[in-house]
């Protein structure tokens, strides 16, 4: 490796933030080749704090613009690594940093098949929530989308309808805390529950 980027390596494993901040400070294009740099495993820095459960690195690799989401050859993530060997403290930060739950390696494995198959039970459950939140979120953007680019076709009640609920899902979302599945399962479930007839509307007017 040449020498900066097992600057970065070193780092990582030995989880010198400062150091990685200052080592993350040239201009984006600079910092951005740096990044994508792997190991001789095909892992990029990231990966490696995953792999390792160094929390703090991958939080400031990944504010510096690291690819949360970057696969190696065979197709695993950092959330991939971090799952199959228990760091449940890392999956929590790749999940608040857009790590997607459902990317497969190359055996069709997610995050939380790993954590099932090694027996991580506390990343299996972090992951199980952290899908169920991701699941609801896409729902919810999908159905703003819909009633946005259709509003014309609503009454002005049901348009008053649509933003109480829209906007009570989203408040819901980035204030909740300690939620588990079955609360994003509810919260979908009441949405389509208020706004069905509304999408119904939509849908057979297309």
């Amino acid at each position: 490796m040449t020498s900066q980027r097992e600057d970065l390596f070193s780092c990582v494993c030995n989880e010198d933030a400062e150091a990685l901040r200052q080592l993350l400070q040239d201009e984006d294009e600079m910092r951005n080749q740096l990044l994508s740099r792997t190991d001789e495993a095909g892992r990029s820095a990231l990966m490696v704090g995953g792999l390792l459960g160094r929390t703090a690195a991958v939080k400031t690799l990944a504010t510096h613009g690291a690819e949360v989401n970057q696969q190696t050859l065979r197709g695993y993530t950092a959330l991939h690594f971090a799952s199959c060997w228990g760091h449940v403290e890392t999956v929590r930060a790749l999940l608040k940093l857009g790590a997607d739950t459902k990317i497969q390696n190359f055996r069709g494995e997610r995050p939380v098949d790993l954590a099932r198959k090694y027996s991580r039970p506390d990343c299996e459950k972090c992951l199980l929530v952290g899908e169920a939140e991701q699941d609801f979120t896409s729902y919810l953007d999908h159905v703003k989308d819909v009633i946005s680019e259709s509003e014309t076709s609503l009454t002005k009640e049901e348009r008053n309808l649509s933003s109480r609920v829209l906007a009570a899902k989203t408040t819901w979302l980035q204030t909740v805390t300690g939620a588990e599945v079955l609360h994003y399962k509810n919260q979908r479930r009441d949405l389509d529950d208020s706004l069905q007839h509304i999408l119904n509307k939509l849908a057979n007017a297309q």
